[in-house]
């Protein structure tokens, strides 16, 4: 992944070259848009002649040699971008994505015409405080500019266009803060594209064992604790579930592991993300139509390790566990079938109706494994789980499911501030019935109806009393609500999400 420069200075905009000098600019009603002396001229005639008026994503491109500015401006374009009417009795959440939404479009008229430096003269929103706005810009920017290029070899140009090079935030007061905002929004989005990139990758490119080399490395730089157990561990602990849907594999399976232990004592965030590296469908075989698209289905298990990125840069004040039960769902000769029962970690017996609801089985030894051996305050997994909760929820919320309610309010709130809805859904003992059997404990599967949420019932039995929710991200992984720092395809969902309740997070959060 290549990596952007972004920089805070105090220098006068004027006296800095870049490819791109920005200005952002709010709506006013009836009149001109406020803004720096400097652009004042071309702005008001641009209003005068009705073709600017701030109104949000309006653009104003000109050059500074061609038109009469205040003084003499050494970038080669300046771009005039609106913002619409920012009132400070708005949502603060609204007006976060509003302003990633601008970032994000900053970043398509870069990749436009080529521009591979740029300076923001920063904005002063009166609604949010420095390190805010510097935070919202910088995850917009670098968002939004991600590409996925690693397969582009042969078929790449020498004038293609791959990426900024150098970020500048320009201002003059409260400079400090901005620097932090800068480096907290830098740090999301860097991990937010790194998932990106784990779900871009093929099949026959990321498979359980990048899943390990990946944590592996990141355990070295970050200085995190590393673990992964292997298929022969497995067999010895009695992860059926995980055994069962690597039945037909060519590939092991892997459970991988890292921790980050602050300093200071703390509560400590497990994390579990399922890591199905290409789901078949086993014996219960997808349609064809559509199975590339399977290949994301690890989307769940990159937020977590990618989570762990920045928690190691940031060196969180809480403790973070993540766990990514990694491996494919094939149908091999020695596949689970229909109608097998298998045996958890934990003891529960389940019968296999279904092979392709296959998530729901490595996330159960992992909830089970993870709570006995770190005995952590709260869970939290995160799934490409089911189809059903795109039919309840389409693409714009993820669904969550969860048996605490203070876990899932600031679940529900680290997601808004991220700009990644979250919508809770009912978990009561009529949808656990759903998945009773008559031959083993449960079964994999209910009925058609509540298929989000008979899903989360299966997943229930693996967590015991510790708080814990379900995040069901099928609907949001990919194809999420378009924006202009989402790109087609992986959107790295989740990062942000568990990076804000991570940041934000007191000892006892939950008591």
């Amino acid at each position: 992944m290549k990596t952007t420069q972004l920089t805070v200075t105090e220098r006068l905009v004027e006296t800095i070259d870049a490819d791109l000098l920005i200005y952002c600019v709010a709506e006013e009603k009836d009149k001109a848009p406020l803004c720096d002396h400097f652009i004042e001229r071309p702005v008001k005639k641009a209003f005068d002649l009705e073709d600017f008026s701030g109104k949000t994503e309006e653009q104003l491109m000109f050059y500074p040699t061609s038109v009469n500015t205040e003084k003499a401006i050494r970038a080669q374009r300046v771009l005039v971008m609106g913002m619409g009417k920012i009132k400070k009795e708005k949502d603060l959440s609204e007006v976060c994505d509003i302003l990633r939404k601008i970032g994000g479009n900053m970043a398509k008229v870069c990749e436009k015409i080529k521009a591979k430096t740029i300076t923001l003269c920063l904005p002063v929103i009166q609604s949010l405080d420095p390190e805010k706005t510097a935070e919202c810009f910088a995850e917009g920017i670098l968002l939004g500019d991600y590409q996925f290029l690693k397969y582009k070899k042969t078929t790449k140009k020498k004038n293609d266009y791959t990426g900024l090079k150098r970020v500048r935030f320009a201002c003059t007061t409260a400079v400090n803060s901005i620097r932090k905002g800068a480096k907290k929004g830098v740090a999301a989005a860097r991990a937010a594209c790194e998932a990106r990139d784990m779900a871009n990758e093929p099949g026959n490119g990321w498979t359980s064992k990048e899943f390990a080399d990946y944590a592996k490395a990141l355990a070295q730089t970050h200085g995190l604790t590393y673990t992964c157990l292997e298929k022969k561990d497995m067999k010895k602990l009695g992860m059926g579930g995980i055994l069962a849907v690597n039945q037909g594999s060519a590939v092991p399976p892997r459970m991988v592991i890292l921790e980050y232990k602050p300093e200071k004592k703390s509560d400590t965030i497990l994390l579990v993300g399922k890591g199905l590296t290409f789901d078949s469908g086993g014996i219960s075989i997808k349609p064809s139509s559509g199975m590339e698209e399977m290949k994301y289905d690890m989307c769940g298990g990159a937020a977590v390790l990618a989570t762990m990125q920045a928690v190691g840069e940031e060196k969180s004040s809480v403790g973070v566990v993540a766990i990514i039960p990694a491996t494919d769902n094939m149908s091999g000769s020695a596949a689970v079938r229909p109608g097998d029962i298998i045996r958890h970690f934990n003891g529960v017996t389940s019968e296999i109706v279904n092979t392709d609801a296959e998530g729901r089985l490595i996330l159960a030894d992992a909830l089970a494994y993870g709570i006995k051996t770190f005995k952590p305050d709260c869970v939290v997994d995160i799934a490409t789980l089911t189809g059903a909760v795109v039919v309840g929820l389409g693409h714009h919320y993820s669904g969550l499911m969860s048996n605490n309610d203070k876990l899932s309010d600031r679940l529900v709130c680290a997601g808004e501030d991220a700009g990644e809805p979250i919508w809770r859904l009912p978990l009561t003992k009529a949808y656990k019935k759903q998945i009773e059997s008559k031959v083993a404990d449960i079964k994999n599967v209910g009925d058609r109806w509540g298929g989000a949420i008979t899903a989360s019932a299966y997943l229930s039995n693996f967590v015991d009393k510790t708080p814990w929710a379900h995040l069901d991200i099928a609907g949001t992984a990919w194809d999420f609500t378009e924006k202009s720092y989402i790109p087609k395809g992986p959107s790295g969902i989740g990062v942000r999400t568990f990076l804000n309740l991570i940041r934000y997070w007191k000892k006892g959060a939950l008591k």
